[in-house]
């Protein structure tokens, strides 16, 4: 499992999504080609996120555990893993402890 380290050759967004009180901010990164990601954290809590387009989520550091549209047991995330959450879907999030950092790879 390698984890994604930088970024290079990117336009970052300044302005922060923030959601959830500020339990989740991310920044938008956009490459040379038009491809978006989001590179974020989300503080210890549990959250309820919606998708528009499919997403791979890259753990970066920290840890998470999902509940996956469809499915009926948790899983567990850590450094260098990712999971995919398909478009127009729902799931559910647990950070507890250390933040979550992130990359979110839409598309």
């Amino acid at each position: 499992m390698s984890i994604t380290a930088q970024l290079d050759g990117v336009a970052v967004s300044t302005q922060a999504n923030v959601y959830f009180d500020g339990r989740c901010v991310s920044h938008t990164v956009t490459f040379a080609d038009g491809t978006r990601k989001s590179v974020g954290v989300i503080l210890p809590a549990a959250l309820s996120f919606g998708t528009g387009a499919p997403e791979i989520m890259e753990t970066v550091a920290g840890a998470c555990s999902v509940l996956l549209p469809g499915a009926s047991e948790w899983q567990t995330f850590g450094p260098g893993e990712k999971f995919s959450v398909p478009g127009n879907a729902r799931f559910e999030i647990r950070v507890e402890g250390e933040p979550y950092h992130y990359i979110c790879h839409f598309g």
